[in-house]
């Protein structure tokens, strides 16, 4: 790797600290330049705007998102033992951060960049896009695996397991609820549970 690949990776991975409690917004070049002992011009030479740095701290932390959950949850059998292994992977990364101190950065990013329309914007929801088709997709080798009911909708469940994790965030990050992991596994499994082969026999049976 060279010097500058080098000196440009340092700088992702502190804007990827700063922008976990500061937010995407609160990148700055001049804080940054601060933080790392460079000056300003050096680092803008890097990116080239505030714009270009915010993208390549995205590019960044769905490496390392993917890398941390999806990667090992893919070397467990195809369905429901997958799934299980990406929810799991998935509320550790969002739980223990070490380097990330405010959490996670695309997480919170989905609430601040909502109404903020441009091209950061529009590279995290194909992101988010991607991850919601990777949910659904496994629901539905689930199905095809006979751990899930034919009739599932799996877009519904990628969006309701997607919201466990969003309210996750919530219970943790903002109201420090020591009973958040818990309470989002218990919902996750509840949506396994309805998803069951037999689970819409029981409920007619009722």
């Amino acid at each position: 790797m060279s010097k500058g690949a080098r000196t440009k990776e340092t700088i992702v991975a502190e804007a990827m600290k700063a922008a976990s409690v500061e937010g995407f917004n609160g990148l700055s070049i001049g804080n940054l330049a601060t933080r790392l002992g460079m000056s300003k011009s050096g680092l803008f030479a890097h990116f080239g705007s505030k714009e270009e740095l915010q993208k390549a701290v995205m590019d960044a932390s769905s490496d390392r998102f993917l890398e941390a959950v999806w990667k090992p949850a893919r070397a467990e059998p195809r369905g429901l033992p997958r799934l299980r292994r990406m929810f799991a992977l998935w509320l550790d990364w969002m739980n223990a951060n070490p380097d990330l101190p405010g959490g996670c950065i695309l997480t919170a990013a989905a609430t601040e960049m909502d109404d903020k329309p441009g091209p950061v914007r529009d590279k995290l929801v194909t992101m988010q896009n991607e991850w919601m088709a990777t949910l659904a997709r496994s629901a539905e080798l689930a199905v095809s695996e006979g751990h899930f009911r034919t009739d599932l909708d799996c877009q519904q469940f990628a969006f309701e397991v997607s919201g466990i994790v969003f309210s996750l965030s919530f219970y943790t990050r903002l109201l420090h609820d020591p009973k958040a992991r818990d309470r989002a596994q218990a919902a996750f499994d509840d949506l396994v549970s309805r998803a069951a082969p037999n689970a819409g026999k029981a409920a007619n049976d009722t």
